[in-house]
C-alpha cells in the first residue's frame, strides 16, 4: 500500500507544482509532515542531500524520500509519480502546438503563476530559516537560538566575498557545500 501512496502522492506533486523543483519543496515538505512520513528535520536533511547531488531537487527528493519509505521499489515510483505530469505535459505541448508561447492566454497564466512561485520559494526558505537557525517551528512554540549555523552562514559569506572580490569571480558552488558539510562535521559531531 505504501508504494501506490508514494506514487499518488508524487504523481499529485507533479501536476500542482510549478516553478521547477524549488517549486516543489514547500508541496513535498507539507505533504510528507501531513501524511506523517518525516519530521521537519528529516526534510531538511533530504533537501540538503538532494541539493548537493546531481539532477533536478524534486526528482533527488522523490527518489530518496521514496527509498527512505518503500526501498528501491518506493524509490522508482515517487521519482516516477513526480516526473510523469511534466514528461506528458511537454509531450503533449511538444507534439500539438509549435509556438505555444505565442498565445497571449499561455504567457498570461505563466506571468501570472511566477509570483506564486517565488512566494512558494520564499515561503520555505523563512520556514527552514527559522527552523535552522532559531529552532522555531511553530507560531506559537518557543525558539532556542543556535550558534553552530550562524557560524557556517558566516564562513561561507566570507569565502564568498573572497572570491568575489580578491579573485574577482565567482565562489564554486561545489567549494561551498564542501565547506559547510565539513564544518558541519567539525560544529555538530562534538
Amino acid at each position: 500500500m505504501i508504494y501506490l501512496k508514494l506514487f499518488l502522492i508524487f504523481l499529485e506533486i507533479g501536476v500542482v507544482s510549478f516553478g521547477g523543483g524549488y517549486g516543489m519543496i514547500s508541496v513535498i515538505r507539507d505533504a510528507m509532515l501531513s501524511y506523517g512520513f518525516l519530521t521537519e528535520e528529516e526534510i531538511m536533511n533530504f533537501i540538503a542531500v538532494s541539493e548537493s547531488t546531481p539532477g533536478p531537487i524534486a526528482v533527488n527528493m522523490a527518489t530518496f524520500i521514496g527509498a527512505s519509505q518503500g526501498g528501491v521499489l518506493g524509490a522508482f515510483l515517487a521519482t516516477l509519480g513526480v516526473v510523469l505530469p511534466a514528461f506528458l505535459i511537454i509531450l503533449v505541448i511538444a507534439s500539438v502546438l509549435k509556438n505555444f508561447m505565442r498565445y497571449k492566454g499561455v504567457q498570461g497564466f505563466l506571468t501570472g503563476v511566477r509570483p506564486a512561485v517565488a512566494a512558494l520559494i520564499l515561503a520555505t526558505a523563512l520556514t527552514m530559516g527559522l527552523k535552522v537557525f532559531f529552532g522555531v517551528t511553530t507560531v506559537s512554540g518557543g525558539y532556542s537560538l543556535d550558534y553552530k549555523p550562524f557560524v557556517i552562514l558566516a564562513a561561507l559569506c566570507g569565502v564568498g566575498a573572497l572570491f568575489k572580490w580578491g579573485l574577482k569571480k565567482k565562489a564554486s558552488p561545489i567549494l561551498l557545500i564542501l565547506i559547510a558539510a565539513g564544518l558541519g562535521m567539525a560544529l555538530y559531531s562534538f
